[in-house]
């Protein structure tokens, strides 16, 4: 039986961690006023930091260093680094280049704390290992909320305070994981550097099968995390910018309910079938916007937002469990970096392609299309849900 301290500390530091990753896009509006950035600039920030998380991962992957380096090592350097990151945001020349670059680099050690902190607790976790994860991702999406909830509250802090305030949290969380929660019993050792290590997980069917729909389920989730601003602002222009940011809290943190339900869940019906039954709602919220994003109501579109927020973000980490679990147990480290790179690169053409959308159609046309990947994500998933 694991210390009692070890899932409210991992917990906490993820949730540290994952603060960073919206943090410039709590603070745009800022930002566009102070340096006068374009419109379309929440697609750039947004997708800086996915393609940061991208490069990251590939490097961490073909280095196999989730394997190779200890875990809490690794995330202490990567929480502390992206945290400096963050910062430089403050005391760099305020352009879009210098934004964008910094956002990148933050990306780029978030793949030393998202996909690392998943394989500390399966070190820690075997039989639980849905319903710990749940915890893990539930604290990431309220670290993603966050920031939004920091603005909503904070509306006399400038912008410069409250990123720095997101950076020392996440060298807290660091600090956090290393000093407190040591190598877990279930930890294997790791494999030593091949690049033939991606290749080798994706021959094992199962795997397949779990990568795909996780595949699926991030071509939606992070374009609706990003785009929820602009969603409330369209749906309910009567909406004041503190009212939006709060809500955008609310909508968004709310996938930490479906990831810890999830994760009870799991533990009776099996991470397949509660991945299975969250992709099929949130497809289903997908096809409803068309219709429910028009009604101009905010007891119809706040409640709708939030049941959408709670379905989008729950079957994550039972789609990362599926993963740990069949994948080979020398590389379990690789392939959860590996998957979850692939799965953020989703997110860039994602999010562009909404982008464009929205530009040639109306929004609620656009995120109807986002059921595409929930659409494909289940057919991979039914191998899983019969087995």
């Amino acid at each position: 039986m694991p210390p009692r301290r070890i899932l409210p500390t991992i917990v906490f530091t993820q949730f540290a961690g994952t603060s960073l990753w919206f943090a410039g896009n709590a603070v745009l509006p800022e930002l566009q006023q102070e340096f006068n950035l374009e419109q379309d600039a929440l697609s750039l920030v947004t997708s800086s930091v996915q393609l940061g998380f991208i490069v990251g991962t590939l490097c961490f992957a073909i280095l196999s260093l989730a394997d190779r380096v200890s875990p809490r090592l690794l995330f202490m350097l990567c929480a502390v680094a992206g945290a400096a990151a963050n910062a430089l945001l403050v005391f760099l020349p305020g352009d879009l280049t210098t934004i964008l670059l910094l956002r990148v680099a933050t990306g780029f050690l978030l793949a030393g704390v998202y996909p690392v902190g998943m394989k500390i607790a399966a070190g820690w976790y075997s039989g639980n290992l849905g319903k710990a994860i749940g915890y893990l991702v539930g604290a990431l999406v309220l670290g993603t909320a966050f920031p939004h909830l920091l603005r909503a509250l904070g509306t006399d802090l400038h912008w410069q305070t409250m990123l720095l305030t997101i950076s020392g949290l996440a060298v807290l969380g660091g600090i956090a994981m290393y000093l407190l929660v040591p190598d877990g019993p279930y930890l294997r050792k790791g494999a030593g550097f091949d690049v033939r290590n991606i290749w080798q997980v994706f021959k094992v069917k199962e795997f397949r099968a779990a990568a795909l729909g996780y595949f699926g389920h991030m071509w939606e989730l992070y374009t609706f995390w990003a785009f929820v601003p602009v969603i409330l602002a369209y749906s309910l222009p009567r909406l004041t910018v503190i009212q939006i940011s709060f809500y955008s809290f609310c909508v968004i943190a709310a996938g930490a309910i479906g990831c810890i339900g999830g994760g009870y869940l799991s533990q009776r019906f099996g991470s397949a079938r509660v991945a299975f039954v969250q992709l099929l709602l949130s497809g289903l919220c997908c096809l409803s916007a068309v219709f429910i994003l028009q009604a101009s109501s905010t007891i119809i579109i706040i409640p709708f937002l939030v049941i959408w927020g709670i379905v989008v973000a729950g079957d994550s980490p039972q789609f990362s469990a599926l993963s740990a679990r069949t994948a080979p147990a020398h590389l379990v480290g690789t392939a959860l970096t590996v998957v979850t790179s692939i799965g953020f690169a989703l997110t860039i053409v994602s999010i562009q392609f909404t982008s464009q959308l929205v530009k040639l159609n109306s929004l609620p046309v656009a995120f109807m299309l986002l059921a595409i990947g929930p659409a494909l994500g289940l057919l991979a998933l039914r191998k899983l849900v019969k087995a």
